[in-house]
């Protein structure tokens, strides 16, 4: 799903224009990555959380040349689902435990 086809599907909700559906989808996004900018971790009941990660310098290595190549330290948004999330995505494995 592309946020074009993400518009389409908030605007066919209700009576809303596609300059609507844009505006919605944009703020949210905008709303998820500030909070990220800000080392806030996002949670959304049913669906994940997202947080920022830290990951750690290290010695990587250049796949062409063998060369080995200093990766610095960043951080990087991370997402975990949630677990209704997970068995709605595999409902074979949450029968086998239920």
């Amino acid at each position: 799903m592309t946020k074009a086809d993400l518009v389409e599907k908030v605007t066919g909700v209700g009576d809303l224009t596609r300059r609507d559906g844009e505006v919605i989808v944009e703020t949210i996004f905008d709303a998820v990555i500030g909070a990220l900018k800000s080392g806030d971790k996002i949670e959304i009941r049913g669906f994940g959380s997202f947080r920022i990660r830290q990951r750690n310098s290290r010695i990587g290595r250049n796949p062409k040349t063998g060369e080995r190549v200093e990766v610095p330290a960043k951080k990087v948004p991370y997402f975990k689902p949630s677990k209704e999330l997970r068995d709605l995505v595999n409902p074979q494995a949450a029968a086998k435990v239920a």
